[in-house]
């Protein structure tokens, strides 16, 4: 079958956003620039090098949904009679019928929130970018939104969060990134119409959830003078289409990247095509509502921009997830919670949390986040294969991290003091590694637990002329082998001069043999998660 990508080049016609107002795709339309919205012309694309060089970011997975502290998809489960989430709304804040999502958006206050410390404590854990939630699936926007009147400056906090997310990170030499997640495939099928449900069962069978409610019922309340529909959409089911909130997604989309102008813009959702029926069907970014060509035009739009901004150089990067072959070189892939299992071409980014999306009391009071044991070994085998890893640490409602998560960052930054120089900066060698985790294929990093690296697992980058070997666990005794090192191997014929452990003072006794360079550990090892060794050629 020929599985070159057909392109349909559709524009989008304009339509009528929740507001009234009629809209085209991008008010203004692409900005002239050298990429077209057609996926032959976003191929000339190439990844900046700050991106390559950053490898760590975190991730500010943060919204109104944070509040209840039940975990992530909170503003869809409420509405969902059985779920967990479901049965703690009802116990905690009533039946959803009388305070619904909305009334949850309200809550959400901020008031321990401190971005210019966060990002402090973020810089020494190693991040090299931020990125914060323009919007979840709930569609509420947590920037001063032109289109979205249900948002962090009207209603909560009343605070420009994504904003001062952005001011925080730039002030400290952070690239500033924002993810979106509002969009229709997601959004208005999977968040949206469970709100016009009811209960099937118990007192309160058949009577409407909130999403019912119009501006009218709102007179007397806090919410007097908002329009409930404008955060609920119209009453739907799943699957149905609706143009008037694809346009208005796209027009939010356009006032996010021209506030914020960010280094990062991040989709939690896909590209797909239908290679059936002769040709693969228009790219729509996970839309099938029959407006065609979204990510395309998307992309066109963002990178023409932020050349604009930058005298002509290019230093954007667009993550997708889900994202075909054919598309590669036009974006950066993006794995959620995954691994890549081979060194990859192109640098790549993946995407993890410690804990749940949302946040979750119920991990702080079992202490059951990932550790950096388990989450330090999966960023070296990210960076080893020409990947970057986006860590989630998620806040609570108030903007205050916990003490187990204050102190996972605490001891990210300590190893980092330490290994850093084998990670920022730094780009992979011809081999990424070797060890046993090497022969499994996609390891999801959800089943991290299960899976484990040790000192036989070994790791590679290199940056001026140097290599470094990560293990990726310390022995009970005996001697780090790497065979990939041994006399006559083609993957590094060159003499070597000298092996020095990072963060250890003295001297290293080390062989290399016909089967593996041996290097003996000194009695205490600088750190407890990956050594790293600088090969140091003769």
């Amino acid at each position: 079958m020929d599985r070159r990508i057909f392109l349909g080049g559709a524009a989008l016609a304009a339509a009528a956003p929740f507001g009234g107002a009629r809209a085209q795709f991008f008010r203004g339309g692409v900005p002239k620039g050298p990429f077209l919205p057609y996926w032959e012309s976003l191929k000339a694309y190439e990844c900046p090098p700050w991106f390559r060089d950053a490898k760590f970011g975190i991730w500010a997975h943060w919204t109104p949904q944070s509040v209840p502290e039940r975990g992530d998809w909170y503003a869809r489960n409420m509405y969902i009679q059985g779920t967990p989430q479901y049965d703690s709304h009802v116990a905690t804040y009533g039946h959803p019928s009388k305070f619904g999502y909305k009334d949850i958006c309200h809550l959400w206050k901020a008031e321990r929130w401190q971005p210019d410390a966060l990002v402090d404590l973020y810089k020494r854990a190693g991040a090299e970018y931020l990125v914060a939630i323009a919007n979840h699936h709930d569609n509420f926007d947590c920037w001063d939104s032109k289109y979205q009147p249900w948002n962090a400056m009207n209603v909560g906090p009343r605070r420009d969060i994504v904003g001062g997310w952005a001011k925080a990170a730039r002030a400290k030499g952070l690239r500033f990134g924002v993810s979106y997640h509002g969009t229709p495939h997601r959004t208005w099928d999977e968040f949206m119409p469970v709100r016009y449900k009811a209960d099937t069962s118990g007192p309160l069978a058949g009577v409407p959830y909130d999403g019912v409610q119009t501006a009218a019922d709102g007179k007397g309340l806090w919410w007097q003078g908002m329009d409930p529909r404008r955060l609920n959409g119209p009453p739907h089911l799943k699957g149905s289409p609706c143009p008037a909130f694809t346009a208005e997604f796209l027009l939010r989309v356009q006032d996010v990247i021209e506030r914020y102008d960010p280094d990062i813009l991040t989709f939690d959702d896909g590209v797909k095509f239908n290679f059936d029926a002769g040709g693969p069907a228009a790219p729509d970014l996970g839309v099938w509502l029959g407006i065609p060509d979204l990510a395309p035009q998307i992309m066109a739009y963002y990178y023409n921009r932020n050349m604009q901004r930058r005298g002509g150089r290019l230093e954007g990067v667009l993550d997708l997830k889900e994202a075909p072959e054919p598309t590669w070189g036009a974006l950066t892939r993006d794995l959620e919670m995954t691994l890549a299992d081979t060194l990859q071409t192109e640098p790549w980014q993946t995407e993890a949390c410690i804990g749940n999306w949302h946040y979750d009391r119920q991990l702080l009071t079992d202490h059951a986040y990932r550790t950096p044991a388990s989450m330090i070994p999966l960023f070296v085998d990210i960076v080893s294969k020409n990947g970057n890893l986006l860590l989630s640490i998620p806040l609570p409602g108030h903007g205050e991290h916990d003490a187990d998560e204050i102190a996972f960052l605490e001891e990210m930054a300590a190893w980092q003091a330490i290994n850093g120089e084998a990670i920022k900066g730094t780009r992979p060698w011809t081999l990424f590694g070797e060890g046993p985790s090497t022969r499994t294929k996609d390891v999801p990093s959800y089943q991290l637990a299960q899976f484990r690296f040790d000192h036989r697992d070994i790791r590679f980058t290199t940056k001026s002329g140097m290599l470094y070997a990560f293990a990726l666990g310390v022995p009970a005794s005996g001697p780090i082998s790497i065979e990939a090192l041994r006399l006559g191997s083609p993957h590094h014929p060159r003499d070597i001069a000298k092996v020095e452990l990072l963060g250890n003072s003295g001297p290293l006794q080390w062989t290399r043999g016909d089967r593996a360079l041996e290097i003996t550990l000194p009695p205490r090892v600088p750190s407890r998660h990956a050594l790293a060794f600088r090969i140091v050629p003769a």
